[in-house]
């Protein structure tokens, strides 16, 4: 099997072009094998890009513990980049299908490469039930280690709940990032941000996602935290997100409750794999 190693913000993917080669058989079984760093590849997961009826696109997200995931931000300005970089959607604006919807890429490009995406992460969704959590409305408090734990949640394109009254070290992260993830209130699990406003359009955050764990960024974790930030009253409508990984800009519409995300895409090596 071919695949491209690539990341964004240090978040990163095994890519698979799906439309020159058969996707491959049982691919949350491989995603789980090849991330693993030191017998496998080592990623935070498999994204296949295939053939869509609806998009230029499609694009399938498996994290490393085999699930399937709805939606990633990171992810998809990768795929944008590979399959303009490449030609096979040579298109400044672009459309790619995911579990989470369509979503629409405009490319970042220097001569003939693409560089990074700005990306329409959609509408938000505030609903309960759309996120989900178990509640009767998106802020829940979830006790944890002899302390509340405020949370906004929302659905991003996929699950999330952002919490800006704890900012936990690293040992403390490891503990409380699955506990919540896992948490009984996340019906479908959740990703879990963690964050800090420096001011008024600058935020500081850790995410624990949904299925992978710690990674050094999360496109849609970014996202969710700044929108969460955005209505209460934390930030302006743009702000830049920083993470372990790098930095992700992120504006968001009140009157339309869209979001757009920018970021880089980068390439790192190229490979066959016997699987």
């Amino acid at each position: 099997m071919r695949f491209v190693k690539m990341h964004g913000c240090g978040n990163d993917y095994i890519y698979v072009d799906c439309f020159t080669q058969a996707a491959p058989q049982n691919p949350g079984e491989l995603s789980q094998r090849l991330s693993a760093p030191h017998t496998g590849i080592g990623s935070d997961g498999l994204i296949l890009m295939l053939p869509s009826n609806s998009a230029d696109a499609r694009m399938r997200i498996f994290n490393k513990d085999a699930s399937e995931g709805d939606m990633c931000g990171n992810g998809i300005r990768c795929v944008g980049k590979y399959l303009y970089d490449s030609g096979l959607v040579r298109k400044q604006v672009m459309t790619i299908e995911t579990r989470g919807g369509i979503k629409t890429l405009e490319m970042l490009t220097e001569g003939d490469v693409a560089t990074g995406a700005r990306v329409d992460m959609g509408v938000m969704s505030f609903n309960p039930a759309e996120i989900p959590v178990r509640s009767a409305c998106n802020e829940v408090d979830v006790q944890y280690n002899g302390r509340s734990l405020h949370f906004f949640c929302l659905n991003a394109g996929n699950p999330h709940a952002v919490c800006f009254d704890y900012y936990p070290d690293d040992e403390e992260f490891y503990k409380v990032g699955p506990q919540m993830e896992n948490h009984p209130v996340f019906p479908e699990r959740a990703n879990i941000s963690f964050a800090k406003t420096v001011n008024a359009s600058f935020i500081k955050a850790r995410i624990w996602e949904r299925g992978s764990g710690a990674t050094m960024a999360c496109g849609s974790g970014a996202t969710a935290t700044q929108v969460a930030a955005y209505m209460l009253g934390k930030t302006n409508k743009k702000a830049t997100v920083e993470l372990p990984g790098g930095c992700i800009d992120v504006e968001y519409n009140p009157e339309t409750r869209r979001a757009f995300m920018t970021g880089p895409a980068v390439t790192v090596f190229r490979g066959e794999i016997d699987i």
